[in-house]
C-alpha cells in the first residue's frame, strides 16, 4: 500500500507542477515547506501554500507549543520571511527573562501588599439607613397609607392589606 501511495503522489506532483521546497526546520524537528503559486494541468492558478510536516506525525501526540510562534506566524502569513534559528533562540531567551521578571514583580507586590494592608485600609463605616435608595419611602420610618404632599412633591399612599376583612361578601 505504501509503494502505490508514493507512486500516485509522485504522479500527482508531476501532473500538477507542484514544487515543494523546504524552507527550514525548528528545534523540535518539524519541517516547513513553501509551495509557490503555480498553474495546474487544467489551467487553474493555485495560490501559494505554506505547510509543516510534524516530527511526530500522530495527531494525538500534538500539543500546543510544539510549533514555535515565529514559524506559526510564517505559516499564517502574518510575516513574509521565514524565521531563522538565531531569531527563534533570541525570542525564546527574551520570553524566559520576561517570565523571571514577572514572577519577581509578583512576589515583591505580594510582600508589599501584606505589609501595608493594615495601614492603607480604612475601617468599615457602619450605616443605619433602612430601605433602598430607589424606594419611595427612603429615609422615612414606614410607608404611610395616606398620601403626603408638599408644595413641590407628591407622595402617593401605599396599599396596606386589611386585617382579615373581606369586602366581596
Amino acid at each position: 500500500m505504501g509503494l502505490s501511495q508514493n507512486l500516485l503522489r509522485a504522479l500527482w506532483r508531476a501532473l500538477s507542477k507542484e514544487v515543494k521546497e523546504q524552507v527550514g526546520t525548528d528545534q523540535f524537528g518539524n519541517k516547513y515547506y513553501h509551495i509557490p503559486e503555480y498553474e495546474n494541468w487544467r489551467g487553474q492558478i493555485i495560490r501559494e501554500r505554506r505547510i509543516v510536516e510534524a516530527a511526530n506525525k500522530r495527531e494525538v501526540d500534538y500539543e500546543v507549543g510544539t510549533i514555535p510562534t515565529e514559524w506559526e506566524a510564517w505559516i499564517r502569513r502574518t510575516r513574509k520571511t521565514p524565521p531563522t534559528m538565531a531569531e527563534i533562540l533570541k525570542n525564546e531567551k527574551q520570553r524566559e527573562e520576561i517570565k523571571i521578571k514577572s514572577s519577581d514583580f509578583y512576589e515583591k507586590g505580594k510582600l508589599l501588599s501584606n505589609e501595608n494592608n493594615e495601614e492603607l485600609l480604612a475601617p468599615p463605616v457602619e450605616t443605619q439607613i433602612k430601605g433602598h435608595a430607589s424606594a419611595p419611602y427612603f429615609g422615612k420610618e414606614e410607608p404611610s397609607v395616606a398620601p403626603t404632599s408638599t408644595g413641590r412633591t407628591f407622595q402617593p399612599g401605599s396599599w396596606m392589606p386589611q386585617d382579615g376583612k373581606r369586602h366581596n361578601q
